[in-house]
Protein backbone atom coordinates (compact mmCIF):
# COMPACT_ATOMS: atom_id res chain seq x y z
CA UNK A 1 0.00 0.00 0.00
CA UNK A 2 1.09 3.35 -0.84
CA UNK A 3 -0.03 4.94 2.42
CA UNK A 4 2.70 2.82 4.56
CA UNK A 5 5.67 3.61 2.07
CA UNK A 6 7.75 4.90 4.90
CA UNK A 7 7.89 1.33 6.74
CA UNK A 8 9.83 -0.57 3.67
CA UNK A 9 11.76 2.73 3.25
CA UNK A 10 12.82 1.51 6.87
CA UNK A 11 14.11 -1.33 6.30
CA UNK A 12 15.92 -0.13 3.32
CA UNK A 13 17.44 2.37 5.11
CA UNK A 14 18.88 -0.29 8.08
CA UNK A 15 20.44 -1.98 4.73
CA UNK A 16 22.20 1.21 3.55
CA UNK A 17 23.24 2.14 7.58
CA UNK A 18 24.90 -1.02 7.74
CA UNK A 19 26.40 -1.02 4.17
CA UNK A 20 27.56 2.73 4.69
CA UNK A 21 28.61 2.04 8.09
CA UNK A 22 26.48 4.72 9.25
CA UNK A 23 26.10 5.27 13.12
CA UNK A 24 24.25 2.36 14.07
CA UNK A 25 22.98 4.10 17.26
CA UNK A 26 21.58 7.47 14.84
CA UNK A 27 19.23 4.55 12.98
CA UNK A 28 18.33 2.71 16.33
CA UNK A 29 16.89 5.96 18.01
CA UNK A 30 15.04 7.35 15.00
CA UNK A 31 13.57 3.57 13.75
CA UNK A 32 12.11 3.40 17.61
CA UNK A 33 10.86 6.93 17.72
CA UNK A 34 9.38 6.54 14.30
CA UNK A 35 8.08 3.01 15.09
CA UNK A 36 6.17 4.41 18.23
CA UNK A 37 4.77 7.43 16.96
CA UNK A 38 3.62 4.94 13.54
CA UNK A 39 1.80 2.91 16.63
CA UNK A 40 0.37 6.70 18.18
CA UNK A 41 -0.80 7.51 14.66
CA UNK A 42 -2.69 4.12 14.72
CA UNK A 43 -4.61 4.59 18.04
CA UNK A 44 -5.50 8.25 17.26
CA UNK A 45 -6.72 7.58 13.85
CA UNK A 46 -8.88 4.33 15.79
CA UNK A 47 -9.91 6.77 18.15
CA UNK A 48 -10.74 9.71 15.19
CA UNK A 49 -12.93 7.36 13.76
CA UNK A 50 -14.73 6.56 16.38
CA UNK A 51 -15.43 9.79 18.02
CA UNK A 52 -16.79 11.19 14.35
CA UNK A 53 -19.07 7.54 14.39
CA UNK A 54 -19.84 8.89 17.72
CA UNK A 55 -21.08 12.02 16.61
CA UNK A 56 -18.48 13.97 18.69
CA UNK A 57 -16.23 16.14 16.21
CA UNK A 58 -14.23 17.61 18.88
CA UNK A 59 -13.23 15.06 20.07
CA UNK A 60 -12.07 13.96 16.79
CA UNK A 61 -10.19 17.00 16.37
CA UNK A 62 -8.69 16.90 19.93
CA UNK A 63 -7.29 13.53 19.04
CA UNK A 64 -5.91 13.99 15.77
CA UNK A 65 -4.32 17.72 16.55
CA UNK A 66 -2.67 16.20 19.99
CA UNK A 67 -1.58 12.88 18.37
CA UNK A 68 -0.09 15.06 15.31
CA UNK A 69 1.67 17.95 16.97
CA UNK A 70 2.85 14.77 20.19
CA UNK A 71 3.98 12.64 17.17
CA UNK A 72 6.28 15.46 15.80
CA UNK A 73 7.39 16.68 19.04
CA UNK A 74 8.43 12.59 19.65
CA UNK A 75 10.70 11.99 16.90
CA UNK A 76 12.17 15.79 16.82
CA UNK A 77 13.27 15.37 20.76
CA UNK A 78 14.72 12.07 19.96
CA UNK A 79 16.75 12.81 17.16
CA UNK A 80 18.03 16.26 18.82
CA UNK A 81 18.62 14.27 22.17
CA UNK A 82 20.76 11.43 20.32
CA UNK A 83 22.57 14.56 19.03
CA UNK A 84 23.43 16.17 22.54
CA UNK A 85 23.96 12.93 24.48
CA UNK A 86 25.89 10.85 22.01
CA UNK A 87 28.24 11.93 19.00
CA UNK A 88 26.68 14.22 17.20
CA UNK A 89 27.17 12.05 13.69
CA UNK A 90 24.77 10.24 15.58
CA UNK A 91 22.20 12.83 15.88
CA UNK A 92 22.78 14.14 11.58
CA UNK A 93 22.09 10.24 11.10
CA UNK A 94 18.84 10.52 12.84
CA UNK A 95 17.88 13.48 11.48
CA UNK A 96 18.61 12.30 8.12
CA UNK A 97 16.54 9.41 8.56
CA UNK A 98 13.73 11.01 10.21
CA UNK A 99 13.61 13.67 7.76
CA UNK A 100 13.12 10.79 4.94
CA UNK A 101 10.83 8.47 6.73
CA UNK A 102 8.56 12.14 7.23
CA UNK A 103 8.58 12.66 3.72
CA UNK A 104 7.66 9.13 2.44
CA UNK A 105 5.08 9.27 4.84
CA UNK A 106 3.59 12.57 3.69
CA UNK A 107 3.92 11.18 0.17
CA UNK A 108 2.52 8.15 0.44
CA UNK A 109 -0.88 9.62 2.30
CA UNK A 110 -1.01 12.05 -0.23
CA UNK A 111 -1.35 9.55 -3.48
CA UNK A 112 -3.03 7.29 -0.95
CA UNK A 113 -5.84 10.26 -0.65
CA UNK A 114 -5.41 11.09 -4.40
CA UNK A 115 -6.15 7.07 -5.33
CA UNK A 116 -9.17 6.90 -3.30
CA UNK A 117 -12.68 7.47 -3.80
CA UNK A 118 -15.29 8.17 -0.92
CA UNK A 119 -17.94 6.43 0.53
CA UNK A 120 -20.71 7.45 -2.18
CA UNK A 121 -17.67 6.13 -5.03
CA UNK A 122 -17.28 9.53 -6.34
CA UNK A 123 -13.51 9.43 -7.36
CA UNK A 124 -12.05 13.14 -4.55
CA UNK A 125 -8.79 12.92 -7.37
CA UNK A 126 -10.26 16.16 -8.72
Amino acid sequence: MVRYADLPLLVIALGVFIAADLPALGFAVAAAAWIAQRAISAYAERRTKAALAAGDRRTAFRTTAVSTLGRVWLVSASVLLVGLLADREDGLAAAILAAALFTAQFGGAALSHLMSSDEDGKDTSR
